[in-house]
């Protein structure tokens, strides 16, 4: 029964894409490790608050807060130094899935921090989680990075067409108004129309005829 519970210690699955090493070597980082990474954290989450909580399993070497890479603000993940590898296996076991900051965070062993990996590698400079992200997650943010970016474009579009004095023809984007369409409309059904003066003036639209039926009013019957 015991072997159907995962142990909260076990080493996570995920490895490092940018790692130049090989699968065996990369193992043997790990086993001898005392680094965490750690995730799921909030974007308010101050470094305080998470020596505060891993200090209870040993003494810590450093902390590294993960940043945008272009704002250079927390984006949500950090790396925890341990100096002895035991204290990063308690970690594992007593701290991990538990909530901080009302969030449920999960630590994984790490092969060791080097510089440049505490940048988000997310096209918008976060992490690329929170990209694919398509709920609204008010401690990361509020919406994925790429809904986000959708808003932001159709925004400007919207402002660029109603920013037009005039409507190209042949346009059927909804920003255009209705009144601007219908002011078109009426200006072409002016232009088919004509001052007649055999009626008192009016406006008349043309219509033709059918040369079929001018030639048979024009001959008479005795010409059958």
């Amino acid at each position: 029964m015991t072997d159907l519970v995962p142990t909260l210690g076990a080493a996570s699955v995920y490895r490092d894409r940018t790692s130049q090493t090989s699968s065996e070597e990369y193992t043997k980082q790990l086993d001898k490790s005392a680094t965490l990474y750690v995730g799921n954290l909030s974007f308010f989450t101050t470094e305080e608050q998470i020596y505060e909580l891993f200090a209870k399993c040993g003494e810590i070497k450093r902390i590294i807060m993960g940043l945008d890479k272009f704002k250079k603000t927390p984006c949500g993940f950090c790396f925890v130094e341990y100096y002895y590898r035991q204290d990063a296996l308690d970690c594992m076991k007593y701290v991990n899935g538990t909530k901080l900051d009302e969030r449920i965070i999960r630590t994984d062993l790490d092969p060791g921090y080097k510089d440049g990996r505490n940048l988000g590698r997310g096209r918008s400079g976060g992490q690329v989680r929170d990209e694919h992200r398509d709920d609204y997650d008010e401690g990361r943010g509020g919406w994925g990075a790429r809904l986000r970016e959708e808003e932001m474009r159709e925004k400007q579009q919207r402002e660029t067409y109603e920013n037009f004095s005039i409507v190209p023809d042949g346009a059927t984007s909804s920003y255009y108004s209705r009144d601007t369409t219908d002011k078109r409309k009426r200006g072409r059904e002016d232009d088919d129309e004509e001052e007649n003066p055999s009626h008192g003036g009016h406006k008349n639209r043309h219509i033709k005829q059918n040369p079929r039926f001018n030639r048979a009013r024009d001959v008479s019957p005795e010409d059958d």
